[in-house]
């Protein structure tokens, strides 16, 4: 249609707007939003209003319970939220050269980075450019790949997504980390000197969600040797959970080699898995510069995954 046209876009849409009903849409509401921009409400109404009668579209549903954006809503503010993104990356690097390097790191975390490999380049860069502020999120691949995909997070770290999750990212590999099988100190398990997956199979477990690469993977090893995967099954990703729960039981677990080796009061059981190995990295946006505070950053994720790539065991 001609009212999306490139050139009738950008002689309609003003950048305080895009911020506006991005902020909107995080909130669902106008009012906090407005707040948030330190506007007036009926003013903040009134700017995107303005802008839905520009495009001609309803960006938001209105409710007594706040706002919910369109079909057409959802297609702007993901695309404001990139554009936003942009100015701060172009701000960020006004000041760093300025003022030597500054800015803010978004960065999202999965379970396998968050023992060493994040916490080690953390320390690092604050050493070397305490200027640079990082803000970090916790979470699973299918919460923090949508927030890489619309530039509220510039880097993911931890174990690489499957190719079905890649749309629109890249992947730069990192180290490959064995998964252990671990379980209470003292468990029935812990004392002999090898074990079989025969043995685990009749085992109670915790186990990574369906969706995860790691399932997957546990699934088809224990398929392999011709054995039925556990069906006594506790599905679940939060590490303090899990952690009780193996301390209050005889369960076991499969978790990432570093992870493993921090959990008080675990043993790693003599287990050997074929193809359990992860693909640890950082996953970015495809095709998007990143900061510079942001490529500071990965400078020093890389030298300190060389250092944990050499110190990995083999098996």
């Amino acid at each position: 249609m001609q009212r999306f046209h490139e050139n009738f876009l950008l002689s309609r849409l003003k950048l305080r707007q895009l911020r506006l009903i991005a902020v909107v849409a995080q909130e669902g509401n106008i009012l906090r939003g407005s707040q948030i921009l330190n506007i007036a409400q009926p003013a903040a109404t009134k700017s995107i209003k303005e802008l839905e009668e520009a495009l001609g579209v309803q960006l938001f549903e209105r409710s007594s319970r706040g706002v919910t954006p369109t079909l057409f809503g959802e297609v702007i503010i993901k695309h404001a939220k990139l554009i936003l993104t942009q100015l701060r990356h172009a701000s960020e690097e006004l000041q760093s050269i300025e003022s030597g390097l500054s800015g803010r790191v978004f960065v999202g975390t999965l379970l396998a980075a968050s023992p060493t490999l994040l916490p080690k380049s953390l320390a690092v860069l604050r050493d070397r450019r305490p200027g640079i502020a990082v803000t970090v999120i916790e979470g699973t691949i299918d919460k923090l790949m949508p927030s890489l995909r619309t530039g509220d997070l510039d880097v993911v770290l931890g174990r690489l997504p499957d190719f079905r999750e890649r749309e629109g990212l890249e992947q730069e590999l990192l180290y490959h980390e064995p998964i252990a099988i671990v379980a209470r100190e003292g468990h029935p398990l812990a004392a002999k000197k090898t074990v079989s997956l025969a043995d685990l199979a009749g085992q109670p477990w915790i186990m990574p969600p369906p969706e995860t690469s790691l399932q997957r993977q546990l699934v088809v090893a224990f398929r392999r040797e011709g054995i039925e995967p556990p069906v006594d099954v506790i599905e679940s990703v939060s590490i303090l959970t899990n952690h009780s729960l193996l301390l209050e039981s005889d369960m076991v677990a499969a978790m990432p080699y570093q992870v493993a080796t921090v959990q008080p009061g675990l043993t790693i059981l003599p287990v050997a898995i074929e193809a359990t190995k992860s693909r640890i990295g950082a996953t970015m946006r495809a095709n998007v510069a990143l900061s510079a505070a942001a490529a500071c950053f990965m400078e020093i994720v890389r030298e300190v995954a060389a250092d944990i790539r050499d110190e990995m065991p083999s098996d």
